[in-house]
C-alpha cells in the first residue's frame, strides 16, 4: 500500500497535506428545521444579524438566532417563478444583498428559467410592508444567460466589499467535455466571470459596464466580461482583507481546483483541467475535424490548488476564516469536496503568490455516507463556519 501510495504521489495523482492537520468538531445545528438541499447562507449588512438561507428547490429562509428552533420564516418562495428541468443543478442558485440594502431594500437573485433554457439574473426589493418579505412581483430582470443544457449552471453572485460592483459566475453550458467550446469564446457569457454596476446604466443595459472591465471597449466581446476559462465554479468569496477572489472550479475527470480571479485572467477550460493538458480533447477535437492545438495568443493563469480524484470528485469553495474561535485557522481559506465529503483548510500568500500550508480538516470513516456533502460554507455574523449540507444538514466548524 505504501508503494502504491508513493507511486500516486509520483504521477501527481495525490496530494498529501501537511502533517499538521488541524483537528475540529462538526456540531451540527437546526437540526430541528426542515432543510431542502441548500446552497447560500447569507447576511446583509443592514444590522439586523439576520441569516438568510437559499435552498436550490426556490426558497430562502430567514433563520432563527435559536439553532434549535423548529420554525423559519419564509422571506421568498420563488418555485413557482422559475423553471426547472432537472433540478440536481438548475433551480434557485444565488443571492446578494445590495451593499446599501437597509437604505434601498434591493437584492439579486440567480435562477432557472426554461422555454429557452437560461440562468436569469434579476433584481428584487423587499416588501414595503414586511421586511422579512421579498416582493416577487418587483423583478427587474438584468442578464439572461443561455443554457444550452440543464448542468453547469453555476450562479454564484456577489458584491464586491471594496467597490460594490456585482461579480456573476457562470458554467460553461453543461453536457461534458466541453463540447459546446463556450469559455474561450469572449462573445459569450457561458465559462466566465461577470462584473456589471448596478447602480449605474450603459446605453440601453439595465446596468453599468465598469470602464475598466477588460473588454469594454473591445466590439468583439462581452462587455460584461471579467474573467473566463471556467467549467462549473461553485463557491465564490472575496476576502475583505487581501481583496482576493476566491473561485473554486469543478473538474471533469481528474482534477478540482481553486483559483485566485484576476482582471481579464483565463483559467484555461475547455484546453485544460487544473494544471494539466485537458486529456479528452484532441480525441474530441479530431472527431469535429478541427486542430487541438493551443492558439498562440493564449496565457493561462494556473490554480492555487488542485486535488485528484484520489481525494475527490466535485469541489465546493467556501472563505477565507477570520473568526476567533478555532485560531488554528486565522487566514485559511476553508473548502470540501460535496461527493466525499472531504474538509480542508489552505493558506495562501497572496504577496508571494505560492501556497503556504494546506491542511486537512475532516475526513469521513466511510466516504459513501460522509458526514456532511458540503453545498457551501459560509461565515456567521461573527465569522465563523456554517457548513451547509447537501442532504439538509448544518454544521458549524469548532
Amino acid at each position: 500500500m505504501k508503494f502504491v501510495l508513493s507511486f500516486l504521489a509520483v504521477l501527481g495523482l495525490l496530494s498529501f497535506s501537511s502533517a499538521e492537520d488541524v483537528k475540529v468538531k462538526l456540531t451540527p445545528i437546526y437540526s430541528n428545521l426542515k432543510i431542502e438541499r441548500p446552497i447560500s447562507l447569507i447576511i446583509p449588512e443592514d444590522g439586523t444579524n439576520r441569516r438568510f438561507l437559499v435552498e436550490q428547490k426556490g426558497k430562502i429562509k430567514i433563520l432563527p438566532a435559536d439553532e434549535n428552533a423548529s420554525e423559519a420564516k419564509v422571506f421568498l418562495d420563488m418555485a413557482e417563478h422559475m423553471g426547472v428541468e432537472k433540478d440536481f443543478e438548475e433551480g434557485l442558485l444565488g443571492l446578494a444583498f445590495h451593499p446599501e440594502y437597509k437604505k434601498n431594500g434591493k437584492f439579486y437573485l440567480t435562477f432557472s428559467r426554461q422555454g429557452p433554457k437560461r440562468l436569469v439574473i434579476s433584481e428584487f426589493t423587499v416588501s414595503k410592508d414586511d421586511a422579512d418579505k421579498g416582493d416577487i412581483s418587483s423583478e427587474k430582470t438584468l442578464i439572461e444567460v443561455q443554457q444550452p443544457e440543464w448542468n453547469h449552471n453555476s450562479g454564484n453572485i456577489l458584491f464586491d466589499p471594496k467597490d460594490g460592483l456585482l461579480y456573476i459566475c457562470v458554467g460553461d453550458g453543461g453536457l461534458k467535455n466541453g463540447v459546446f467550446m463556450l469559455p474561450q469564446k469572449l462573445t459569450r457569457w457561458n465559462g466566465k466571470v461577470l462584473r456589471i454596476d448596478v447602480n449605474s446604466k450603459t446605453g440601453n443595459l439595465p446596468y453599468g459596464i465598469p470602464a475598466d472591465n477588460p473588454f469594454a471597449e473591445d466590439p468583439l466581446a462581452c462587455p460584461e466580461i471579467y474573467a473566463f476559462g471556467l467549467r462549473n465554479p461553485w463557491g465564490a468569496s472575496i476576502d475583505a482583507k487581501t481583496g482576493d477572489f476566491y473561485l473554486a472550479d469543478v473538474g471533469q475527470d481528474l482534477w478540482e481546483e481553486i483559483n485566485i480571479i484576476e482582471k481579464g485572467g483565463n483559467y484555461g477550460w475547455e484546453f485544460r483541467e487544473g494544471k494539466h493538458e485537458f486529456a479528452q480533447r484532441a480525441a474530441y477535437m479530431e472527431v469535429l475535424g478541427k486542430k487541438p492545438d493551443v492558439p498562440k495568443n493564449l496565457n493561462f493563469i494556473d490554480p492555487i490548488h488542485e486535488y485528484s480524484r484520489a481525494e475527490g470528485l466535485s469541489i465546493t469553495g467556501g472563505f477565507v476564516y477570520r473568526g476567533d474561535k478555532v485560531k488554528d485557522l486565522a487566514g485559511h481559506y476553508i473548502y470540501g469536496d460535496w461527493r466525499l465529503g472531504n474538509l480542508w483548510a489552505l493558506r495562501y500568500d497572496s504577496g508571494k503568490k505560492s501556497l503556504a500550508r494546506n491542511v486537512v480538516l475532516h475526513k469521513p470513516k466511510d466516504p459513501k455516507d460522509p458526514t456532511v456533502q458540503p453545498a457551501g460554507f459560509y461565515p456567521d455574523e461573527n465569522g465563523e463556519v456554517i457548513i451547509l449540507g447537501w442532504r439538509g444538514k448544518m454544521f458549524r466548524i469548532e
